[in-house]
């Protein structure tokens, strides 16, 4: 195999899709068929533009990034409360907030740093950025390629979907597994076989240097901000805005939720810990039962728990619906500069899981990051 291909080839496999799918920004396909291949290449642009790795290697200035940032600000929760969205409406959503960034760095950004963007994005999409529309055309690809590249791509789908299906039950198997990842290595092989010398040589100048984002860690979006509420325990009001520079545990609870009683002691623990004020437990009080809608037994339960943290009592559920809460207990870990990098739904410790430890791990970096 040509050894510029190896090289580009490599970085398109090293990575997969983590929240939605689609084409890039712009029109719709006109076609079922090309519909069909949009929704299988991954969308990886606001993952990727929340990475300082990304903004270093595009070289944008502080005041770009300031800018971005206040973007950010405008999209990140809807971004976020999409992941619970129906596919298609998850997918527009996505495409709509991806054509404001496009805007932006129309507006903002150098000819040079569009195209780069552009090239990582790509790279980041995996084998299946070759189904895109814009690389098929550049490529050369005819239809026959292509509609390997789909058939491959579609059976791979199929068998994570089954997979996925049947660990949502408990009844994943290693029949299941291994059939999907012989269909992820058949894809993997066929977008290297179907490509022609030319168009191997396309590819490598198309993709530009190789860059590794799967070791990128800050991709999601920026935390909601704090709902205004009426009523705080342990703590006057507080905002996200105002804890920037701190580590933030945020977790949402019912004090009549048992398994969110599993968890306390581990609230418990990070708050006493975090004496030198560098890390903030803030707790979120969303009413389940008729009795978590009094303030006095709220304030009575966080005292017989010892839970002596900063709470917000979230009565109308505006905080739960801002982040697009949906069990309890949830907690989600905000870095210094606010964006969310970790959250987990359930009890801490649930059929041997051991995310406590997970949690003092990130807390541990997000503490050193710079």
């Amino acid at each position: 195999m040509n050894s510029l291909f190896r090289v580009s080839l490599a970085a398109l496999l090293s990575l997969s899709c983590l929240i939605a799918y689609g084409d890039k920004a712009g029109a719709e396909p006109t076609s079922a068929n090309q519909a069909e291949r949009s929704k299988l290449v991954p969308t990886r642009k606001l993952e990727l533009l929340h990475a300082p790795e990304v903004h270093r290697e595009l070289e944008l200035s502080s005041e770009q990034i300031d800018s971005l940032e206040n973007l950010f600000q405008e999209i990140d929760g809807i971004w976020f409360r999409s992941r619970l969205l129906p596919f298609p409406q998850q997918r527009q959503t996505v495409l709509d907030l991806q054509q404001r960034v496009d805007r932006w760095f129309q507006e903002k950004a150098s000819a040079s740093q569009r195209e780069r963007l552009w090239q990582l994005e790509f790279q980041a999409q995996g084998t299946r950025g070759l189904l895109r529309p814009d690389v098929a055309s550049k490529l050369g690809l005819r239809e026959p390629q292509t509609q390997r590249l789909l058939t491959a791509a579609r059976k791979a789908v199929e068998a994570q979907q089954a997979l996925q299906a049947a660990t949502r039950t408990g009844k994943e198997s290693q029949e299941l597994t291994d059939t999907y990842q012989k269909a992820v290595k058949r894809e993997h092989a066929e977008s290297q076989a179907i490509l022609e010398p030319d168009q191997q040589r396309k590819l490598a100048s198309l993709i530009g240097a190789p860059f590794d984002t799967s070791k990128l860690r800050r991709i999601y979006p920026m935390a909601p901000e704090f709902a205004e509420v009426t009523h705080w325990i342990n703590s006057d009001p507080l905002t996200l805005q105002q804890l920037r520079g701190k580590v933030v545990l945020i977790h949402f609870y019912a004090f009549q939720c048992h398994n969110c009683h599993a968890n306390f002691e581990h609230y418990r623990r990070w708050h006493e810990q975090s004496s030198d004020d560098e890390v903030v437990v803030i707790g979120i009080q969303t009413p389940e039962t008729r009795m978590e809608r009094n303030v006095d037994a709220i304030r009575q339960a966080a005292a017989e728990r010892e839970l002596r943290f900063p709470i917000l009592v979230d009565l109308e559920s505006k905080n739960w619906d801002a982040w697009a809460n949906t069990m309890w207990p949830t907690i989600y870990v905000v870095d210094r500069d606010g964006y969310i990098r970790f959250w987990w739904q359930g009890e801490r410790n649930w059929k041997g899981a051991t995310v406590d430890q997970q949690i003092d791990n990130l807390i541990a970096e997000l503490l050193a990051e710079k």
